[in-house]
């Protein structure tokens, strides 16, 4: 199993590049050099200190810069800072271990949601939600 999430990892991150074949290529450049990792590194951060498989996902379509797409490296970033910190008794672990997917997607709006194993990451056009947003609404 442990050879399995790696591979997904992998798998996942793929389609979120595939799918940014309408992008121009400095947004594709930067998506593989910049966002691509960040994403990974959130994920296996939430691996390493919660104990949870969380599955990034990327809404393309929505990010149309290079300045966008910023955003989600950042919102990556708040993830891969605080989780250690917050991750740090059972409850606190079993809080973000309710989140199965994490979606990332530019609507105009800066707000975490949390339903059903899915969360949902809106970004404006120069901010993200914050740790202390994310842990409030899985900490419910």
């Amino acid at each position: 199993m442990k050879n399995k999430i790696p591979l997904l990892l992998v798998a996942t991150l793929s389609l979120a590049v595939a799918s940014l074949a309408h992008a121009g290529k400095a947004e594709r450049d930067f998506f593989a050099a910049e966002v691509a990792p960040a994403l990974k590194t959130a994920a296996s951060t939430l691996k390493q200190s919660c104990g949870c498989d969380v599955k990034m996902d990327v809404k393309q379509d929505s990010f149309q810069t290079v300045d966008h797409l910023r955003q989600v490296r950042y919102a990556a970033g708040t993830i891969v800072d605080n989780a250690p910190r917050y991750c740090n008794d059972a409850p606190s672990k079993a809080a973000v271990c309710q989140l199965k997917t994490l979606e990332f997607a530019r609507t105009g709006t800066t707000a975490f949601k949390f339903a059903a194993g899915k969360g949902a990451i809106t970004l404006d056009e120069s901010s993200y939600p914050s740790w202390d947003m994310l842990a409030a609404e899985l900490d419910k």
